[in-house]
């Protein structure tokens, strides 16, 4: 499978290291950057440019890393169709992909020991989605809102709505 992998600075010797066993694992990693350090630069373009690529290339999946994971997920995120999930232990992993069909995990480099945080990637990727109806619903209310911010029908008020 190809995966897409982007980072700032704080994660790219994670980054080459898990280059290195995406491939060792049959994998074909795709470096979207950082391919410097500089400790100035800014993660968002590494993973707007990964979650691009996921959503462009069906059967792909992303990794964006980060110090937190947390600014990475959230910025893959907004690109219409990535589903980005935080992962930080192996039922997160697993859940994310099975339930919630995500198709980029953002691990935090600074959270995790190396072998740990390629391990958590490592099963991510192995994760299958589980094609459970309630899910793909929810997943297809997410994605009629992101594409036109059509509220389900019997959802909550919004503030203009509220008297």
């Amino acid at each position: 499978m190809r995966v897409f992998v982007g980072t700032d600075h704080a994660g790219l010797e994670f980054k080459e290291h898990l280059k290195q066993a995406l491939a060792e694992a049959g994998h074909e990693p795709v470096d979207c950057g950082a391919f410097d350090y500089d400790a100035q630069d800014d993660y968002p373009p590494f993973c707007f440019e990964v979650g691009e690529r996921v959503v462009v290339e069906p059967g792909s999946l992303g990794v964006v890393i980060g110090g937190s994971g947390n600014g990475e997920q959230i910025a893959a995120n907004k690109v219409p169709g990535v589903r980005a999930a935080l992962v930080w232990n192996r039922e997160t992993a697993e859940l994310a992909r099975g339930h919630n069909d995500a198709n980029v995990c953002a691990i935090g480099a600074r959270q995790h020991p190396v072998e740990e945080a390629t391990e958590l990637v490592l099963h991510f990727l192995a994760s299958p989605w589980s094609g459970d109806e309630r899910h793909a619903r929810r997943i297809g209310l997410v994605h009629d809102y992101e594409q036109n911010r059509h509220r389900p029908a019997g959802g909550l008020p919004t503030r203009g709505d509220v008297v």
